[in-house]
């Protein structure tokens, strides 16, 4: 089965082109990775509109255990790695933790071994972090550390690999 990882910043196309890699009338399990914050009603309107767009028939698995759901097999869309790390860093407490808790490395080489293995269809979304600036701060080095190592041992593995920029797909590989 295909692996392919969809790569792209802030507002490139990348989900929406992830999503058009997939037939509307397949059965396509959509790990939606973002968890819901009630606080922050912004974020909720984005998860919405994300989700307004799916096909109707898509099986949607909010704030998943993505080796799980890839193990599963089928047709999976994972959208998007930089929220699940997101969540991998909030859980252990790494934005303050020196050096960053080995469970951080741990979830990622799961997530990789888990993709190299993928029984079925997978399409995998992230942003793309090593084009910018070095961040200010620890936490948005730290980010930007992670998910560009996490990105690159998934590329390693994944069978296509594209890059969005200005909503223009790029082969990669």
């Amino acid at each position: 089965m295909t692996r392919t990882l969809v790569l792209g910043g802030t507002r490139s196309g990348k989900s929406r082109y992830a999503e058009n890699l997939l037939p509307a009338d397949a059965e396509v399990r959509y790990a939606a990775t973002a968890r819901r914050h009630p606080s922050d009603p912004d974020w909720d309107a984005r998860i919405e509109t994300h989700r307004a767009r799916r096909p109707a028939g898509w099986t949607t698995v909010e704030d998943p255990d993505l080796v799980a759901e890839i193990a599963r097999g089928g047709v999976l869309l994972v959208d998007d790695l930089a929220t699940w790390l997101t969540g991998i860093l909030d859980d252990v407490g790494a934005w303050d933790a020196r050096p960053v808790p080995p469970s951080v490395g741990e979830a990622v080489d799961a997530l990789v071994r888990a993709v190299a293995e993928a029984p079925g269809e997978l399409v995998i979304v992230s942003a793309e972090v090593g084009l910018g600036v070095v961040p200010e701060t620890r936490s948005g080095r730290l980010f930007r550390d992670e998910l560009g190592a996490a990105n690159a041992a998934l590329a390693a593995v994944c069978d296509e690999v594209l890059l969005l920029v200005a909503g223009l797909p790029v082969r990669l590989r």
